[in-house]
């Protein structure tokens, strides 16, 4: 991933000095016969020209500015599978006095046809509005009489009524682009932090200066307008293992960091830590809460009460946080209504739960600090300055001695020490209780999702396998299982649900230790009956030992990732089988035990197979070591799952003693 970050002013136009437009209508031969060769062999669809300007103009009537944006695209579609392409949704934002608001929308397919081009139109009455929630409201319609071969165009003017994020680009989306050119307008009394995000570089940009651009009550402003242009854009496919897909697309982004006023003073926009960190403390919903240590002070005795030290202190009011407010499914790193309210109703939203145990554990003495974060669905932040609306979430961050304790006490199945996995994207900011600066900390999983499968079986002469199955799942495998349970709303559903999803194997009976108790592994144990052969009267018999959670499709499938390979957590999953077999029966010939490994210990996938007696034993073991694979590790990753899946097609083979 790239994050390129440019400092300077730039500043927008009225629409009419906008750069030049593609004709709209103007569809040509080429466009016509255009085929997929041309750029991705693999593409249903394929932009052909993309084009956005964006641009500052005053309202004279409310003396606010505001941002227009012209779209203008035209769209290849080469078969059916490229007809959602002629599904348009357009986002339009919801703010606090006023909205987003679309005009002068139109759209066209043209369709060759027994050598003439069909042109038809949209019929504005099929336009749709949807309001998704009270933030968003989508405006959507279908283009007309799509068939495949047919060249789609659409145009529409966006008012956006807000200057703070001057309008994004996306250059790369889910289709391969020709070419796609957006150009920037911005008077020079308005300066934007500007970051280019991807791995794909600019084909060109160019800069040009207007003068007097801008007259605003009596002040003029000279104007930078930037013409950014990409071409031969590949199609952006997300795969298995990413965080948000915003992180890696080649894109341009706008942060306001300050602007000029008509008397001539600056007012900045972005702010400092330190300015944020006061702001935070002073904050009704954050810091106020921090201070709420009244709250448990009386209650800490009892809560603590057969606790010996700190760390066994943390743990009861851990547990005492969780049980006594529960999450109503709602994120944020503020309070809704506050600890106390919380407290009362044993309702709140993750900010009320985990502030809440930040500031029972300073009430008891420890060093608890509020970290904020960005979950892996919401994106990265931006570590170069404060943008605090990048963070959706906060847990607490618990200091004893040389040990740091990440802990989210608003999900119910996770142990002390363990946060969701959702949480482990990049750096977190620890805000102190104390007016101490705070500071930037890597959030790493705490554990690995471990698995280990135990098979104590025996092979009968009607070819039926029989036997104990123990499973241990442990960090985020027991995570993983436990809430599967809770999803499937008992333990006897959820068994029965894993039978139908095993159609090979049939569990006879089933125990499961340890779902409450969570900081100890989660153990399921299954009485389980196998046909392994339907005709024991062979010379060879054919036995797949990978039947154990075995992995069928490669994850990963793409020439070239140009983003990293996110787990969030290191794996291993190990499996041993003891299979007591026939007094008749043999290893025809001993299978070839299996070694391999990825480059600077990444991982590993070993096998082994041995008979002594009559007793075969099978053992399996698979290590990915690493949370992060980056970029130029990704065709070893995608070989290696290659070659194990093409192992785990290996069959032992016995034989009948004669």
């Amino acid at each position: 991933m790239k994050h390129i970050y440019l400092f300077f002013f730039l500043s927008t136009l009225s629409l009419g000095t906008m750069a030049q437009d593609f004709t709209y209508g103007g569809v040509s031969g080429s466009d016509i016969n255009l085929t997929n060769t041309r750029l991705d062999s693999n593409a249903n669809a394929m932009v052909i020209n993309e084009y956005g300007a964006a641009a500052m103009q005053l309202d004279y009537n409310d003396g606010h500015m505001y941002i227009n944006f012209v779209y203008h695209v035209r769209i290849k579609i080469f078969n059916k599978n490229g007809f959602e392409n002629g599904n348009v949704v357009i986002p339009l934002r919801t703010y606090t006095e006023n909205e987003d608001s679309i005009d002068e929308l139109k759209a066209t397919t043209f369709n060759f046809v027994d050598g003439k081009l069909l042109r038809y139109e949209l019929d504005q009455k099929k336009i749709f509005n949807e309001k998704r929630n009270k933030y968003v409201s989508l405006k959507k319609f279908t283009m007309p009489n799509l068939v495949e071969g047919s060249v789609i165009e659409y145009s529409y003017l966006m008012r956006i009524p807000t200057i703070f994020n001057f309008k994004s680009w996306e250059f790369q989306s889910s289709i391969p682009k020709l070419r796609s050119e957006f150009v920037s307008t911005i008077p020079a009394i308005y300066n934007y932090n500007v970051s280019l995000r991807g791995a794909k570089k600019l084909t060109s940009t160019k800069a040009e200066l207007q003068k007097e651009c801008l007259v605003i009550s009596g002040m003029k402003a000279d104007c930078s307008k930037m013409t950014y242009i990409m071409t031969d854009v590949p199609a952006f496919i997300q795969e298995d293992y990413m965080t948000a897909p915003d992180n890696f697309k080649s894109a341009i982004y706008y942060e306001l960091s300050d602007y000029t006023t008509a008397s001539g003073s600056k007012t900045n926009i972005t702010k400092t830590w330190r300015d944020v960190d006061n702001e935070l403390l002073d904050d009704k919903s954050f810091g106020a809460q921090l201070k709420r240590k009244d709250l448990f002070i009386p209650l800490l005795p009892a809560i603590t009460r057969e606790a010996t030290d700190h760390l066994s202190k943390a743990k009861a009011i851990y547990t005492y946080i969780g049980r006594s407010i529960k999450s109503n499914h709602f994120i944020g790193i503020r309070t809704e209504n506050g600890i106390k309210k919380a407290l009362e109703t044993r309702s709140g939203n993750v900010g009320d739960i985990n502030l809440a145990l930040v500031t029972a554990l300073n009430a008891a003495g420890m060093d608890a600090e509020a970290l904020i974060l960005s979950t892996r669905q919401n994106g990265l932040v931006n570590s170069l300055y404060p943008v605090i609306s990048e963070f959706n979430y906060v847990i607490a961050k618990l200091n004893l001695g040389d040990q740091t304790y990440l802990l989210d006490a608003s999900e119910p199945q996770l142990p002390f020490g363990l946060i969701p996995l959702n949480c482990v994207n990049g750096n977190g900011r620890a805000i102190g209780f104390k007016k101490k600066a705070s500071y930037w900390y890597e959030i790493r999983a705490p554990q690995k999702e471990t698995t280990k499968y135990i098979l104590e079986a025996a092979l009968d002469l009607s070819g039926n396998l029989k036997g104990l199955l123990t499973t241990y799942s442990m960090g985020y495998a027991a995570l993983n299982k436990r809430a599967q349970i809770g999803a499937a709303g008992s333990v006897d559903e959820y068994v029965e649900k894993l039978d139908e999803q095993m159609p090979n194997i049939k569990i006879l009976n089933h125990v499961i230790e340890n779902l409450d108790t969570l900081e100890n592994a989660l153990v399921e144990k299954y009485e389980i009956e196998m046909k392994v052969f339907e005709n024991m009267n062979f010379a060879q018999l054919y036995f797949n030992p990978f039947f154990i959670n075995r992995t069928s499709k490669n994850p990963f499938n793409l020439n070239e990732r140009t983003y990293p390979v996110d787990m969030g957590a290191a794996r291993e999953e190990r499996v041993t089988m003891m299979i007591k077999l026939p007094e008749n029966l043999y290893l025809a010939e001993q299978p070839k035990n299996v070694s391999m490994a990825l480059p600077e210990n990444g991982g590993k996938f070993m096998s082994n197979t041995t008979l002594m007696g009559n007793t075969l034993t099978f053992t399996q073991v698979f290590q990915l070591n690493k949370p992060i694979y980056s970029p130029e590790e990704y065709l070893a990753l995608k070989e290696f799952y290659s070659r194990m899946i093409q192992l785990q097609k290996t069959d032992i083979i016995l034989k009948k003693a004669k």
